[in-house]
């Protein structure tokens, strides 16, 4: 499981299952981030844009994922050659 390094991630307490290996990206380094690099896509849909409610942010935030997102662009944004190697 790939997770960035926020403290929220991290606890002495987790108990963490055998076949899941928790793989922290370094400090500062949203550019390695998939995630961050789907957000910097959609970002642009929602520039002076307001919302009156939760729900019309939602409504918006599907009709981005819609217009913006295909399977080819996630691929393409988040094929890290970091994410695929061998445990």
């Amino acid at each position: 499981m790939l997770l960035d390094n926020g403290s929220f991630h991290k606890s002495n307490a987790l108990l963490i299952p055998e076949n899941i290996v928790l793989v922290f990206l370094p400090p500062y380094s949203p550019e390695l981030n998939p995630a961050e690099k789907v957000w910097w896509l959609l970002k642009r849909e929602f520039v002076c844009k307001t919302f009156e409610t939760i729900h019309e942010l939602q409504i918006h935030l599907d009709e981005a994922i819609k217009k913006v997102i295909s399977i080819e662009t996630l691929k393409t944004l988040c094929s890290f050659e970091y994410l695929f190697y061998d445990l």
